[in-house]
C-alpha cells in the first residue's frame, strides 16, 4: 500500500492493530474531524462521538434511540497531537465481553500532510475481528472527507447515515 498501512500483532498481553495513513490537511483540521461530532458522523458509519474531550472524562459513540456503539474514557487529551481512550464495544453481546480495550489517535505533520496512526491495543488474544475491523472504513471516510469534502459512499460507511433522525 503507498499511503497506507495496516498491521496487527499478536504478543502475550493480547492483540494490538495499527492502522496508519497519510491525509492532505492540517493537524487542527484532523483533531477537529476526530473530536466533532457532526464531522464524526459523517465518516463514522452515520455514528457521533460526544464528549468534553478532556483528560479523564467520559465520551459515548452513538446513533441516539438506534445503537451504542462504544463509551470509554479519555486518558490523554494533547490537541492536536495526540488522543488516548479507553474502548467498551457495546453494538453486541458479543463484543461487550471482550472487555476494555485502548485506542491511541496520533497526529504527525508531514509536509502539508499529516500522518494519523491509529492504533488499537489491549485486546485479547481472541479477540474477534469485529472489534477492530471497521478501522479500514473509518479511516478512509475520514481521508476522503478532509481531502474533498465528500463522505465516502460505500454502504457500510453509510450503515447509520440518517438513522435516528427525524423524517
Amino acid at each position: 500500500m503507498n499511503d497506507e498501512q495496516a498491521y496487527t500483532v499478536v504478543a502475550g498481553r493480547g492483540t494490538m492493530t495499527v492502522f496508519e495513513i497519510y491525509v492532505k490537511t492540517t493537524p487542527e483540521r484532523l483533531w477537529e474531524a476526530i473530536t466533532d461530532e457532526e464531522l464524526r458522523k459523517r465518516y463514522s458509519f452515520g455514528v457521533g462521538t460526544v464528549s468534553d474531550w478532556t483528560e479523564g472524562s467520559q465520551y459515548r459513540s452513538s446513533v441516539p434511540g438506534v445503537i451504542d456503539i462504544a463509551s470509554g474514557e479519555n486518558l490523554e487529551v494533547d490537541p492536536p497531537r495526540r488522543l488516548v481512550q479507553s474502548f467498551n464495544a457495546l453494538w453486541s453481546e458479543d463484543v461487550k465481553r471482550e472487555g476494555t480495550s485502548r485506542v491511541t489517535w496520533e497526529i504527525e505533520p508531514v509536509g502539508t500532510s499529516c500522518r494519523l496512526r491509529v492504533t488499537h491495543d489491549q485486546l485479547g488474544e481472541n479477540a474477534d475481528n469485529e472489534l477492530y475491523g471497521g478501522w479500514p472504513m473509518i479511516l478512509s471516510g475520514l481521508k476522503t472527507l478532509l481531502e474533498t469534502g465528500e463522505d465516502l459512499d460505500t454502504p457500510g460507511s453509510l450503515r447509520y447515515s440518517g438513522a435516528g433522525e427525524e423524517a
